[in-house]
């Protein structure tokens, strides 16, 4: 059985950071692509980061320079670093895991084959 637990959320003040952890079980990730998807209020479901089994990354327009998404294939472990949040940032950070990478490596907003069960990101102003 696959699980996907994140952790590392919190609160945070404007121009801060945080790392978010995703902790990956029941399967070997060696063909699979990772990524973070966030779901704020009133708004849709968007991809944020994704990393490929190359290491090759793609991040949406809107967090390029502040995120950086990594992996630690010995721990299963995926991560996001967050800096110079902003309060746009807020919401529930998911990470999924899917072996069509061509598909996920765009960060389309699709229903992938794992999820976790989501951390919150508040950031205030």
């Amino acid at each position: 059985q696959v699980q996907l637990v994140e952790s590392g959320g919190g609160s945070v003040q404007a121009g801060g950071s945080l790392r978010l952890s995703c902790t990956a079980s029941g399967y070997t990730n060696s063909n699979y692509a990772m990524a973070w998807f966030r779901l704020a209020p009133g708004k849709e479901r968007e991809g944020v980061a994704v990393i490929d089994v190359d290491d090759s990354t793609n991040y949406a327009d809107s967090v390029k320079g502040r995120f950086t998404i990594s992996k630690d294939n010995a721990k299963n472990t995926l991560y996001l670093q967050m800096n110079s949040l902003k309060v746009e940032d807020t919401g529930m950070y998911y990470c999924t895991a899917d072996p069509r990478r061509w598909l996920l490596f765009k960060l389309t907003n699709y229903e992938y084959r794992h999820w976790g069960q989501g951390t919150q990101v508040t950031v205030s102003s």
